[in-house]
């Protein structure tokens, strides 16, 4: 079955961007995904197509209308979660893209200006979700990346299987680090274990690589880790099940 993907934006040539190429391209072309855009303008009543206007209560900016984005949705709303991306929203995390991974698909509510009014948010029982502690000029790079980190686990698209089971995040710790040929290179060397062909030793010296690098640059997920918490990495779950909480 094809897992859907709808972006409801205001620059749908954004799209498919970076995913038209590589592992996320050709799933693409093998039918793995589909991508669906949705331009929200197409949805404004009026014959300035206006899609926003200024927030109750004054300041800065302006806010996308609820009964414009309520319209828009209605185009593409078919009990796949909804996700409003959004810097003050909970931090999407590799374990929420395993889960969105599994299920049929995702729409994404692109944030432009000020923001959305809250009003659709709430009725749409959107979840907010940001990719980190920093602010985008919209949605859409968010949209892309987010996109990304799920598309990649879909089956048929990695071609090793155990690569996703490794990678950072994977198990509430980061990714060892990686070697290849050749052996030697500007007087450094691959470490030993990595060419004893001891898979236990391998296994062990890749396994204490991760736990001291996490330790070192994440201690938020080394402590989570050691208290062994059963989800260390996201927190509370974006989705269970393949459905919203």
């Amino acid at each position: 079955m094809t897992w859907r993907a709808a972006i409801l934006t205001l620059f749908p040539e954004m799209f498919p961007g970076p995913l038209g190429h590589s592992l996320a391209g050709k799933a693409l072309d093998n039918r793995i995904w589909s991508l669906e855009t949705v331009q929200i303008r197409d949805f404004a009543t009026d014959r300035h197509h206006s899609v926003d206007d200024t927030p109750c209560g004054g300041g800065a900016g302006m806010v996308l209308r609820p009964d414009v984005i309520d319209a828009a949705l209605d185009q593409v709303a078919d009990g796949r979660p909804i996700l409003c991306l959004t810097p003050r929203g909970r931090r999407f995390s590799q374990a929420d893209a395993v889960r969105l991974a599994a299920g049929d698909g995702v729409i994404l509510l692109c944030g432009r200006y000020e923001g959305i009014d809250q009003r659709v948010i709430d009725a749409r029982a959107m979840r907010e979700i940001s990719l980190g502690d920093y602010v985008l000029s919209g949605g859409e790079p968010a949209a892309l990346v987010l996109l990304d980190a799920i598309i990649r686990l879909l089956p048929g698209v990695m071609g090793a299987a155990d690569s996703a089971a490794e990678e950072s995040f994977s198990h509430g710790l980061l990714e060892y680090p990686h070697y290849t040929r050749p052996v030697e290179w500007r007087g450094r060397r691959v470490p030993e274990v990595l060419l004893s062909g001891h898979h236990g030793a391998v296994a062990a010296w890749r396994r204490a690589q991760a736990e001291h690098i996490t330790k070192e640059r994440r201690p938020d997920l080394w402590a989570a880790h050691i208290a062994g918490l059963p989800d260390a990495v996201s927190g509370a779950p974006l989705m269970t099940k393949g459905r919203l909480p």
